[in-house]
């Protein structure tokens, strides 16, 4: 490839042989560069972003404006969240993370505080992107010299949870965080059970709002017309499948949406697992 453009030390424009132009992300792969010069392709550890790509003019802006260390700093954080998670991330967090954090260093240097409404939701119902954040504190200062509050790891986990979707889906980190959260509860208050958060029946119950709440934000909540399960559940656990109706009017009438019987049964399943600690 052929660099047509050094944007930073950390990302570069390249060209090649077959005339296509591309975004090439990597600790230190500019510095020292010029434009003419030829460049390894090295997926390893390098980004390709396609000028293609919608992101791409904006990266482009930004990382021009901006000092290296703080896209150094997010891809660090994609590695580590890649790695612990076990997925690949959207390219679209290289923009929307780098972003971020060069306006919260900005806002931190002027003393200006600005909440994350869900913070308490994020910490609980994304714990391991969290934690991920809150290694991602400690790089902040390591290599920006800066100590960012707290609240920021759960920014960071939201920019996460986003970018393990698809982009297209009008998934929202902070709207699924609140929706869990509402309907975790109306299980508490409904059921009147003593629910310990740190066990794995806790666990498994928020893995499945957590899958249902990007079904329910991507349009895609099951709906088999098959009633057999819900049937089941009326009869074998009516207190359950109570509080899974009371979720459902709930959902309608904030919402607008009407879970199906599917949905309200898998819902009712997850509840008595969580208030019985059946294993």
């Amino acid at each position: 490839m052929q660099i047509r453009k050094v944007l930073n030390s950390s990302v570069v424009l390249v060209q090649e042989d077959n005339g296509e132009e591309s975004i090439l992300l990597g600790k230190g792969i500019g510095y020292g560069r010029k434009p003419g010069q030829t460049i390894d392709r090295q997926p390893g550890d390098r980004v390709f972003i396609p000028l293609s790509n919608p992101d791409a003019q904006p990266m482009m802006e930004l990382f021009s404006s901006i000092p290296p260390e703080y896209l150094d700093l997010t891809e660090e954080i994609v590695r580590d969240a890649e790695a612990t998670l076990g997925v690949h991330l959207s390219p679209h967090i290289y923009l929307m993370l780098t972003d971020h954090l060069h306006f919260a260093v900005e806002r931190q240097q002027k003393g200006i505080v600005v909440s994350n409404r869900v913070f308490w939701e994020i910490k609980h119902f994304y714990r391991k992107e969290y934690e991920i954040g809150l290694r991602g504190l400690q790089r902040a200062e390591a290599l920006l010299h800066v100590t960012l509050p707290q609240e920021e790891a759960g920014n960071i986990a939201f920019h996460i949870v986003n970018a393990r979707q698809d982009p297209a889906a009008g998934y929202d980190a902070m709207q699924a965080a609140r929706l869990i959260g509402e309907l975790t509860n109306i299980v508490t208050y409904s059921m009147h059970a003593k629910v310990d958060s740190e066990s794995i029946h806790f666990s498994r119950f928020i893995s499945h709002l957590q899958f249902f709440a990007e079904r329910f934000f991507s349009g895609k909540l099951m709906d088999s017309q098959d009633d057999f399960l819900f049937r089941q559940m009326q009869q074998g656990y009516p207190e359950a499948t109570a509080c899974a109706e009371k979720i459902r009017t709930f959902v309608l009438r904030k919402y607008g949406v009407f879970l199906p019987n599917e949905e309200t049964a898998y819902l009712a399943l997850h509840i008595a697992r969580l208030t019985t600690q059946e294993g």
